[in-house]
C-alpha cells in the first residue's frame, strides 16, 4: 500500500518555473511506477508524464521538453520540474503509483491504483 502527498503548487507567470514534489509513504516504492497527470476546470484528467521502476520516462507532447520528472527511491519522492509555464499549464497537478510490474499503457488513468489529493498551479500573464 502507498500513500502520496502532492506539494509544490502555487501561482507563477508565463516563462516561470516551477517544481513539484510527490511524497511517497510505505514500503517498496520502488516497485511502482510513479506518473504525474493534471486537470483544468471542466476539462477531464489528462496524462503529463511517468517514469517507472528503471528510470524510463514517458511525456505528453505538451509538456515534452519543458517538463522532467525523477524519483529518488531512497527518499520516497518522484518530481515534476516544470520550465517555460504557459497559461495552458494551469490545472491541479495529481501524482499516481501503479503496483504493475509492466505498466503497458503509461498515460491511461487506469493503469494507476494510488492517487494524491493534488497540488494547484496556476499560470497568469
Amino acid at each position: 500500500q502507498v500513500h502520496l502527498v502532492e506539494s509544490g503548487g502555487g501561482l507563477q507567470q508565463t516563462g516561470d518555473s516551477l517544481r513539484l514534489s510527490c511524497a511517497a509513504s510505505g514500503r517498496t516504492f520502488e516497485n511502482y511506477a510513479v506518473g504525474w497527470f493534471r486537470q483544468a476546470p471542466g476539462q477531464a484528467r489528462e496524462f503529463v508524464s511517468t517514469i517507472r521502476q528503471n528510470g524510463n520516462t514517458v511525456y505528453a507532447d505538451s509538456v515534452k521538453g519543458r517538463f522532467t520528472i525523477s524519483r529518488d527511491n531512497e527518499k520516497n519522492m518522484v518530481y515534476l520540474q516544470m520550465n517555460s509555464l504557459q497559461p495552458e499549464d494551469t490545472a491541479a497537478y495529481y501524482c499516481a503509483a501503479s503496483s504493475k510490474l509492466i505498466l503497458g499503457q503509461p498515460r491511461s488513468l487506469g493503469s494507476y491504483g494510488y492517487w494524491g489529493q493534488g497540488t494547484q498551479v496556476t499560470v497568469s500573464s
